[in-house]
């Protein structure tokens, strides 16, 4: 059993989406502490041969609250956004197939900033095809009173894992005789070059998965999640 464990993002890059593909069971934090400086709540597209950023501002809240326990503000405006979008993508490939799906991440009901990440996931996961299931951190029981590798080993022990799966940029994160020591093993995956054409631009990477969603096909995009990354074995002492 492969597990990973990622915090949520909205409309996040495509290499989020090579580690849901990669794992068995994709866990999603719902119980921790919201960061302003992360891409929770924001993320990136193009317009006009440049990354712009797109945002769900958030109601006021202390800085200590779960991400669960986040709301988005009654001032949010998603047709302003979708505008801004539409006027960007207007003319790309797959913009009559993809805009759609884009309106529906933006008008969908909930206020509570989770739920409204989760099912944008969730929607996303299916339009691609990727059927790994996603599951809610605080389903697993509390696992919050640990901190780092310790939490992450409790989830993938909830689990029954026998193989945890990080990003490389976890790769001075954790300690693989810590995972090995309670017979998971751990592996990092790191995306290879993803280059695609963006109009007449200069390509601009690591955009959202919008970005990916509007100027490649559904196959194009699959292949990309599927083939364009590269295990990295991890550091033993």
């Amino acid at each position: 059993m492969r597990v990973a464990i990622m915090q949520p993002y909205f409309l996040p890059y495509v290499g989020y989406f090579q580690l849901i593909a990669r794992a068995d069971r994709f866990v999603i934090y719902d119980d921790i502490q919201f960061t302003k400086k992360g891409w929770i709540h924001r993320n990136r597209y193009l317009r006009n041969g440049e990354a712009t950023m797109f945002t769900l501002p958030l109601r006021k809240g202390s800085d200590y609250l779960d991400v669960r326990d986040r709301q988005i503000a009654e001032a949010f405006e998603p047709q302003k956004t979708l505008a801004q979008i539409s006027n960007a993508y207007r003319k790309a490939p797959q913009f009559d197939t993809v805009m759609p799906l884009i309106e529906e991440m933006f008008t969908q009901a909930d206020t509570n900033l989770f739920d409204f990440i989760h099912k944008s996931l969730t929607r996303l996961c299916t339009f691609l095809e990727v059927d790994t299931p996603i599951i809610v951190s605080s389903s697993l029981g509390d696992t919050k009173s640990f901190k780092g590798q310790d939490r992450v080993l409790a989830i993938c022990e909830a689990l029954s894992a026998t193989e945890y799966v990080n990003p490389v940029g976890g790769l001075d994160l954790y300690q693989a005789s810590g995972f090995r020591a309670r017979g998971i093993e751990l592996q990092f995956i790191r995306r290879t070059e993803i280059a695609y054409s963006q109009f007449a631009h200069p390509f601009v990477p690591d955009l959202s998965i919008l970005d990916v969603l509007m100027f490649n096909s559904i196959a194009e995009v699959r292949a990309l999640i599927g083939d364009c990354y590269e295990m990295v074995d991890p550091r033993y002492d």
